[in-house]
């Protein structure tokens, strides 16, 4: 997880329970007004959306003191799950118990899963017109971009020494030749929990920080060609409850999964309306994950869209809930820190294998490499907001007549 600037030269830390904190009704709304302000606004990723909380919870209402916040943010990258959705349910699990997780990640999940189940709505209405085919031509390479940059500036934060890099490349060459990516994950993790057992290897004491999701833009009408395949509301439940419960990392690591399950394996999606997905991942404020609300509605309607969210978040809900008491000692392990660098090169290994075979469908000719290298070189020459890449490939794609 990319490191959150969060000062711990302030106050005295804050070691609140959940009873300490306030767990009445009038803390449950506080939770719910706040979480809804969040989820409609957190445009810019998980690492703009951690900044945001801390700025709320911390600095305007002195929920948790800096030090707890950022407790909480190191242990959610120690579990499964979209991490700054985790960081949301943690804070309502200290401020008002169990009741106060299930409302602040509802709010905070809620938003995100409405725009994206409208937006599959009006794929699946308009999908076929030549003016949503020409927009997702010229989007879909922008993502490949957007992706690319991500790997660039979350491999210099992941690989901090030779020995990751290795373990990094070994997961790579593995998650190539097509093996399972659950056990890519696990290896890496495996892997340097051994060497750090066998002393071949020291994890400095620090708060363990893994990698976050992806960043996500505001909202935008992305359209595209609709699935033919129609699944049952249950098998997608099952799928994305498998997901929620494995997918370490980034929100493109979950993509590999997609890919893997949905495409290869089941073939309810093609390539194409796999990285349409991606696009309404990017285009919606909010976790990455709720793309699994934007298919479930495609697959199964808005049966299948409530189906994939429930499955994909309830894994974070339960895990919460068994380790919010264990933080402190978590925080401290150095053990658990030298496994969570080996899931983060780890995760960054499968990354790069699915930008791979999602450029190979989204830069289809000259136009769409061009586009693709136009949106790179505006990355590496200033930090832009993905939105407004998303809208420059839109207009692209409309321009370029397809």
């Amino acid at each position: 997880m990319l490191p959150v600037e969060v000062k711990t030269g302030d106050p005295e830390r804050q070691s609140r329970s959940p009873t300490a904190a306030g767990g009445g009704t009038g803390s449950l709304r506080q939770l719910a007004l706040l979480y809804l302000k969040l989820g409609t606004i957190a445009f810019g990723g998980p690492a703009a959306h951690i900044a945001m909380m801390e700025d709320e919870v911390v600095r305007r209402r002195g929920w948790l003191g800096r030090e707890d916040f950022l407790d909480l943010v190191g242990v959610s990258s120690l579990i499964p799950g979209p991490s700054s959705t985790e960081v949301a349910i943690y804070v309502g699990y200290r401020r008002a118990g169990v009741p106060g997780l299930l409302v602040a990640g509802a709010c905070f999940i809620l938003p995100a899963m409405l725009m994206a189940a409208a937006l599959a709505w009006a794929y699946l209405r308009f999908g076929a017109l030549p003016a949503a085919r020409g927009l997702l031509y010229g989007v879909k390479p922008v993502v490949i971009a957007i992706v690319l940059q991500a790997l660039w500036r979350l491999g210099r934060t992941a690989v901090k020494s030779w020995w990751l890099a290795l373990v990094g490349a070994g997961c790579l060459a593995a998650a190539a030749l097509g093996a399972n990516l659950l056990a890519v994950l696990v290896g890496g993790g495996l892997v340097t929990a051994a060497a750090f057992a066998l002393g071949r290897w020291r994890v400095a004491g620090r708060a363990p920080l893994g990698l976050l999701p992806l960043a996500a833009g505001p909202a935008g009408a992305v359209l595209g060609a609709p699935a033919a395949v129609h699944a049952g509301w249950w098998p997608l439940f099952q799928v994305f409850l498998k997901l929620g419960s494995v997918v370490f990392g980034s929100g493109y690591v979950l993509l590999a999964f997609l890919r893997s399950d949905l495409v290869t394996s089941r073939h309810w999606l093609t390539e194409s309306q796999l990285l349409d997905s991606v696009v309404v991942g990017q285009v919606t404020p909010g976790p990455v994950f709720t793309t699994a609300t934007f298919i479930g509605y495609v697959l199964a309607g808005p049966a299948g869209a409530l189906a994939a969210t429930a499955g994909i978040f309830l894994p974070a809900f339960a895990l919460v809930a068994a380790t919010g008491p264990l933080v402190p000692r978590l925080r401290r392990s150095r053990l658990a820190g030298a496994i969570l660098d080996g899931l983060n090169v780890a995760s960054l290994a499968l990354m790069a294998v699915v930008s791979w075979q999602l450029g190979r469908a989204a830069l289809v000719d000259p136009v769409t490499v061009l586009i693709a290298g136009a949106a790179v070189a505006l990355l590496l020459w200033r930090p832009v907001n993905s939105a407004w890449l998303v809208l420059g490939g839109a207009l692209a794609g409309l321009a370029s007549g397809r």
